[in-house]
């Protein structure tokens, strides 16, 4: 159980990192984020709405990204999996 925890813990703080570069990186992410920050939402299903729209201005930006930067994506996907390879053995 405490694996679990920590495995989870672990996925959400890459999660944060990977958005706090984007917004770092990408002017439209920032506007978005900086949108959402600044007017929270008053109903259920307007939060669903802005987490959407959030989501697919994230994902935008990691394609435009990931896009831009093609070789060095390959080289961070290749490297993440021989790190998962090393800590099997």
């Amino acid at each position: 159980m405490r694996r679990t925890w920590s495995e989870v813990l672990l996925t959400l703080g890459t999660l944060t990192v990977l958005v706090m570069v984007l917004v770092a990186i990408d002017p439209g992410v920032r506007d978005q984020v900086s949108m959402r920050m600044s007017a929270p939402s008053v109903s259920i299903a307007d939060a669903g709405h802005h987490a959407r729209d959030l989501t697919t201005v994230i994902a935008d930006a990691a394609r435009h990204q990931s896009l831009d930067h093609a070789p060095l994506v390959i080289f961070g996907l290749v490297a993440t999996v021989l790190v998962l390879f090393m800590l099997r053995t």
